[in-house]
């Protein structure tokens, strides 16, 4: 009897338990969620084509060629890891075929070239760099060979293309991400028979196999791909994702793949994505950063400055999606100073940036917390540092909203906001108002939150109590992260770096 007065003290508490929301639509992996917290790499290009000032190599060039009077992987992952970066994909074979590490499926490798006497190995000093300085590495191995005798023949992805991606994967993990495209097929060295090979890339690699290699033995790797699997193509090179870019997305059958794009992705429907997608598949944003992909001399003067850097930031991230920025070592084996002095200003712009959440602090009020249970779905999580801490509303309570008051006023022109996409993609619009003048006045929109919204204003505004309003969602709410903060480039940091004056690393 005298357990009695203590049940019904637990009594209300009881009434209010609720368990986590249940999920919503496709779920991503282990590896898809560090794929989106890692949200920026940079996919490095150097082979053939930069000793012949080409974008594609034939495949017919020599090995001699290649040879860098002072390569220095230390200076390239470092310059990609001062803008901010955090890994690094190198091209390890482009469609020339060369293999820029020693392997034993064809000579056309960086052991036949003058490089360290023939015992080079440019994914080794990759591995080592990335290493030093604390960023990840993944690898793209074309699949694609206009060198190769074999292309175009069943043993050429039995044994080559395939025997080539074991080595990659054995040999220079761990790898975060394994790259692929859709550049297959067309004309070619092709050990001397300089011809046409054309073959239907939905089959003739045989990709179930073919990734099942990366599952194997890099397990933590997303693969990357114009037909997916775990990320797909954006549909553009231009470094941008639609204004609306949903992380799901339903691949096309193989007898569409003739259709506009690459693979199974359309490139119109790879930017914006599937609302009711059947696949956890969020969008890569390539770009790079000089107009083509390889080192060019006479594009040094046409280095994307931060500013633009910038802008392809807040377009890629900030819908959800990755950043891909290519960089082009010269002959040398070295990013030019200008290379350098851009990507070292566009990290200072970010680190200022975000370097404090001017809503941490705020007193944050809900109009609705789950089971009222704010210790576990309060909106104190809104602001800690875990992406998967969230505020959260009831089962059927799919609209709602929150008011930050800041206590003082504070001025900011960025807003981010991200879901806990491990419960899924859940939100579909947004809007954000201030308190100004006695009323509520909305100064923006969004929709596709996911793993990360940023939405940059046009100009700085200046307030004390800020609300964000939940306008649809196709299930419960569960918000992970409100922030605000003030863009350093409107300070004056990225004029400054503009036209930047070579710099030594």
């Amino acid at each position: 009897m005298k357990l009695l007065p203590a049940l019904l003290l637990l009594l209300p508490s009881l009434a209010f338990a609720q368990p986590a929301p249940k999920p919503y639509g496709p779920l991503p992996t282990q590896g898809q969620l560090n794929w989106q917290e890692t949200g920026m790499y940079c996919i490095v290009h150097w082979s053939t084509a930069t000793y012949t000032d080409k974008e594609w190599g034939y495949g017919d060039e020599s090995p001699e060629i290649v040879n860098p009077s002072n390569f220095d992987a230390m200076q390239i992952v470092g310059a990609a890891k001062a803008g901010g970066f955090k890994g690094i994909i190198v091209v390890a074979k482009h469609h020339d075929g060369f293999c820029l590490w020693p392997t034993k499926t064809t000579d056309h490798n960086i052991s036949k070239s003058p490089y360290k006497k023939g015992k080079g190995d440019i994914l080794r000093e990759y591995r080592q760099a990335c290493d030093k300085l604390g960023m990840k590495m993944g690898v793209y191995c074309s699949p694609w060979d206009r060198n190769n005798k074999f292309y175009g023949k069943p043993e050429y992805v039995t044994e080559v293309y395939r025997k080539q991606l074991q080595e990659l994967y054995t040999n220079y993990g761990p790898l975060f991400i394994t790259w692929h495209d859709g550049a297959n097929g067309g004309d070619g060295y092709y050990g001397g028979a300089r011809e046409v090979r054309k073959i239907d890339r939905s089959t003739y690699y045989g990709w179930d196999t073919t990734w099942g290699i990366a599952r194997k033995l890099q397990p933590n790797a997303v693969i990357f791909g114009d037909v997916g699997p775990d990320v797909r193509w954006v549909g553009n090179e231009n470094g941008k994702a639609g204004e609306t870019c949903w992380a799901t997305y339903t691949p096309h059958a193989p007898d569409e793949g003739k259709t506009p794009g690459n693979g199974y992705v359309k490139d119109y429907e790879g930017t914006d994505g599937h609302r009711d997608g059947k696949f956890w598949m969020p969008a890569e944003c390539d770009v790079s950063l000089r107009p083509g992909w390889f080192y060019h001399k006479r594009q040094d003067d046409s280095v994307k400055t931060p500013t633009k850097l910038l802008e392809l930031y807040y377009s890629s991230v900030g819908r959800g999606a990755a950043f891909d920025l290519g960089l082009s070592p010269d002959q040398t084996g070295n990013l030019s100073n200008n290379d350098v002095a851009s990507l070292k200003a566009f990290g200072t712009i970010l680190t200022n940036t975000f370097a404090s959440n001017l809503a941490k602090g705020a007193t944050i009020t809900a109009s609705n917390v789950r089971g009222k249970n704010a210790a576990k779905y309060g909106t104190a999580k809104l602001t800690d540092a875990d992406r998967y801490t969230y505020w959260a509303t009831d089962d059927k309570v799919t609209t709602g909203n929150i008011v930050a008051d800041v206590h003082k006023p504070v001025t900011f022109d960025v807003i981010r906001l991200r879901e806990n996409i491990k419960l899924g993609q859940r939100i579909d619009a947004v809007a954000v108002d201030v308190w100004e003048d006695g009323k509520w006045k909305e100064i923006a929109t969004a929709t596709s939150i996911g793993g990360n919204r940023l939405i940059r204003l046009s100009e700085k505004v200046t307030v004390q109590k800020v609300r964000v309003r939940v306008i649809k969602a196709s299930a419960s709410i569960a918000l992970s992260d409100f922030g605000l903060f003030k863009d350093a480039s409107k300070d004056g940091i990225a004029a400054m770096m503009d036209n930047p004056k070579p710099q030594k690393f």
